[in-house]
């Protein structure tokens, strides 16, 4: 905190409190000090030690003012009863000197403060000396203080009472032997107790010691525990994934394998003569594989798809023998397309075509008429096989190239064209397709396995 005195405007000489800031004004008892203490406190005043470094400025310049603002109508200045008054010259320098807490602030310097200003400093001094507070202090912020002060001493003197009243309980306390002696034997078992606290602190502090090492121990076993966990879950997951994809696979094979039986049963339930050779009907015509088998004056059918039909019958008749194991007598059987034919055995290789082009001249040619008497024959060869290892029997009779209708009228038609009529040579080949389907099924009953 810092006093200070103000050089003003008209030479007038102010103090401002150490805590606010405010100037104040000084109790009209400070003009009334005894002399003697004025000589006394000058005296002292003036055996103190000045600093004689001196911060001297330009004639020319103005004295230095500290414009103060006031916020309280009990700190302003008011007349020649808040100012103590001095005359200072108007060529000297401005002057800036300490003591204690001090700072002179104008043109004047200590010797130039009359007695009483001088007495008033030492005296402010003398009291911020003697407290931890500095001086002066306005009227309000000496209440203040002073409060403070009242209730530090209420406080001091309660704390002083409490000490006073137990010292007082204490004297009046009668302490004997016994109890001495007691408390003497109480503090030896305190004593050791506490040597033997102690000495179980420093076990308990070695067993703590041996803990730490053996929890470093572990902690880096559980580093080591945890990097081969990583390791062991890294792995995992590779061989999870590999577990996946081959249980993938194994999924796609099982899929495979069961769309493969069941293409495998399928096959076993197909007969392959059945499925290769069709025999069916189509109005009056026999029908192999959609090729009709004849022809009718208002049915003209083209002599390639009869070609086709024979060739289509050859091979099913061939490969029935085959299946067999039946050796076809006289004759031997040539598939071959719309081409097929027949060779006779007994005739040195004579070969019989079934297969024709129409026209006059073919008509006469009796050739296609002797190849379909040689198929019938191989047919009815092929039926006495059947009918004589199972006791099955074709629906129509054949014989020397005709088909007898056992079942209906019991006509006989013939299989040649010459001499006979469209009509019934197209049911002869009808007949005979249907002979031919019956010998397909009981073949196919019997080689199912095969």
């Amino acid at each position: 905190l810092q006093t200070a005195r103000i050089k003003m405007e008209d030479d007038s000489i102010c103090f401002m409190c150490a805590r606010c800031k405010q100037l104040i004004k000084l109790d009209p008892s400070f003009d009334s000090i005894d002399p003697q203490t004025i000589q006394e406190l000058t005296s002292s005043h003036t055996s103190r030690h000045i600093d004689d470094d001196a911060t001297k400025t330009s004639k020319d310049d103005e004295p230095q003012q500290l414009e103060v603002s006031s916020s309280g109508s009990d700190h302003q200045l008011d007349g020649a009863d808040s100012i103590y008054s001095q005359n200072a010259p108007s060529s000297s320098n401005d002057v800036q000197e300490s003591t204690n807490s001090f700072t002179f602030i104008g043109d004047t310097s200590m010797e130039n403060l009359s007695n009483k200003m001088k007495a008033i400093v030492r005296l402010f001094d003398v009291l911020s000396e003697d407290s931890e507070l500095e001086h002066p202090l306005c009227e309000e912020c000496n209440d203040v203080l002073l409060n403070e002060l009242n209730e530090e001493l209420k406080s001091t003197e309660a704390e002083c009472n409490l000490y006073k009243n137990y010292l007082a309980t204490l004297k009046e306390e009668q302490c004997d032997h016994e109890t001495v002696a007691n408390l003497t034997e109480e503090l030896k078992k305190l004593k050791t107790e506490e040597s033997d606290l102690l000495s179980q602190l420093s076990e308990t502090e070695k067993e703590r010691e041996e803990v730490k090492k053996e929890m470093g121990e572990i902690r880096k076993q559980q580093e080591a525990l945890d990097k081969e966990e990583e390791k062991q879950l890294q792995e995992y997951a590779e061989l999870r994934v590999q577990q996946i994809e081959l249980e993938e696979e194994q999924c796609s094979a099982d899929l495979q394998m069961a769309h493969t039986e069941h293409q495998l049963n399928k096959l076993k339930k197909t007969n392959v003569f059945n499925s290769t050779f069709h025999i069916w009907h189509q109005g009056h015509f026999g029908t192999i594989n959609g090729f009709r088998l004849g022809r009718l004056p208002g049915a003209n059918v083209e002599w390639t798809e009869i070609n086709a039909a024979w060739g289509q019958v050859v091979l099913l008749l061939a490969s029935l023998a085959k299946k067999m194991g039946l050796k076809l007598k006289r004759y031997k059987l040539v598939p071959y397309g719309n081409h097929s034919y027949i060779e006779s055995v007994d005739d040195k290789g004579k070969e019989l075509p079934l297969y024709g082009s129409g026209g006059l001249r073919f008509l006469w040619d009796t050739k296609f008429d002797q190849a379909m008497v040689a198929f019938l024959d191989c047919l009815q060869q092929f039926k006495e096989a059947v009918e004589g290892n199972s006791g099955f029997s074709l629906p129509y009779r054949m014989e020397k190239g005709k088909i007898e209708d056992t079942g209906g009228s019991g006509a006989s038609y013939s299989i040649k064209m010459q001499f006979n009529s469209e009509e019934q040579w197209t049911k002869a080949l009808k007949f005979m397709l249907t002979n031919l389907k019956w010998g397909l099924a009981w073949v196919s009953s019997q080689f199912t396995s095969s």
